[in-house]
């Protein structure tokens, strides 16, 4: 299995419970030292870690390849990588823009497209964590919302598209979650958000979905 943003506040709990129940792991982040932090933590063989930008165009490819050669093969890719971004409609700055729809809908898009051929043979599972906000707009979160909504529409139309070929592809939407990520916004502030969900019990159902061969994890299952 490969997992995206292994180093996040959900990647290392998803992480170590993959690991617990014996699969193989390959993990990627962007922070190298985190990542072998996180590598060196985890019970039985330890994974292979693939330090990476997946905004980058080519990096989506080199991570899968470098997943498909050590594990030979993939059975599943979980993507738990992104970023948030608060600003009110009209207010949004171009970079921030560019950088939100990068890392929530083209990286992973381009990680679903190079993780196919393997996924293909291998009649595996792609579970992909969108987010509660591509269930509905939020005031303030509108560029944030978008990418998440854009990348949940795409993943929708993958499962129907993939289904007869085998491969599971599964649009997770937690609800706001502990995480940390609403403290590290590429742009404005975070508003006063309630107690959010604990990233253990949501990594337990992300990682439930999986082995249950669940096809859609809506906020309303967390």
């Amino acid at each position: 299995m490969l997992v995206t943003g292994a180093t996040g506040g959900l990647g290392r709990p998803v992480s170590t419970r993959l690991a617990a129940a014996g699969a193989r792991l390959a993990l990627t982040g962007r922070d190298e030292g985190r990542l072998e932090e996180v590598a060196g933590s985890l019970g039985g063989d330890r994974p292979l870690t693939v330090a990476a930008d997946l905004t980058l165009p080519d990096q989506p490819q080199a991570v899968v390849d470098a997943a498909v050669e050590h594990l030979g093969g993939l059975d599943a890719v979980v993507h738990l990588a992104g970023a948030s971004g608060f600003a009110a409609v009209g207010t949004e700055d171009d970079d921030a823009l560019d950088e939100l729809l990068l890392v929530d809908y083209l990286a992973p898009v381009r990680l679903l497209r190079a993780a196919l051929p393997a996924l293909r043979e291998a009649k595996g599972t792609a579970l992909v964590v969108t987010a509660v906000l591509a269930e509905g707009p939020v005031a303030g979160m509108a560029a944030y919302g978008a990418a998440k909504a854009a990348l949940s529409s795409y993943v929708g139309a993958a499962a129907k598209e993939l289904r007869r070929s085998g491969v599971r592809v599964v649009d997770a939407r937690p609800p706001h979650t502990e995480t940390g990520l609403a403290d590290r916004p590429l742009t404005g502030t975070a508003p006063k958000l309630p107690q959010g969900k604990d990233p253990e019990e949501v990594a337990a159902r992300l990682v439930k979905a999986l082995v249950d061969d669940e096809r859609e994890v809506p906020s309303s299952a967390f």
